[in-house]
């Protein structure tokens, strides 16, 4: 878990193809949106396959990913075409990003998953607004179901860190 490390501390930015081969940059903190940033080990496969859907539904779906209030973008080892089949067939609304040279996972210090049996980690991190990876990642290859419930609750901490309390009445004016 060397992504601990990143807790805290800046997000790394970097570019990477989408599914359509065109270069996307993640440059956390530019927006001041937050960003729900997911590594899965391979397109297609049953797990990464349940846990793309639940983030497709979460945004369909949850009020907290509504209105641009979170970027959701999914990352694997995967190549472009393998990537643009996944999605099309899946129906994902969200950028998938291909990392077939491991600039991704070597930033984000993802390791292999499963205790070493799997290449490639499951693993989600929370961006808040201004950049700074939160003070948790979801670090769960085979529990896949928990990833959209892990950004779901953080999304909604999040905006509740947002909102301004209300301002006291304004006391009457004495005459």
């Amino acid at each position: 878990m060397a992504w601990n490390s990143l807790i805290g501390k800046a997000a790394p930015s970097l570019t990477l193809p989408n599914y359509n081969g065109e270069p996307y940059t993640i440059n956390p903190g530019k927006d001041g949106v937050p960003i729900a940033l997911f590594f899965y080990p391979k397109a297609g496969s049953f797990g990464c396959t349940k846990e793309a859907c639940q983030f497709r539904d979460a945004l369909a779906e949850k009020d907290v990913f509504k209105d641009d209030r979170a970027l959701v973008i999914g990352v694997s080892p995967d190549p472009v075409e393998k990537q643009k089949l996944f999605v099309e067939k899946e129906k994902l609304t969200y950028p998938v990003l291909s990392d077939e040279k491991h600039e991704a996972r070597t930033a984000y210090k993802v390791g292999k998953g499963m205790m070493g049996l799997t290449d490639y980690a499951r693993v989600t991190f929370i961006i808040d607004g201004k950049g700074v990876v939160r003070l948790d990642a979801l670090d769960a290859t085979m529990n896949y179901g928990a990833h959209s419930k892990f950004v779901t609750r953080w999304l909604e901490k999040l905006q509740k860190e947002q909102e301004v309390p209300p301002s006291a009445p304004a006391a009457p004016a004495s005459e």
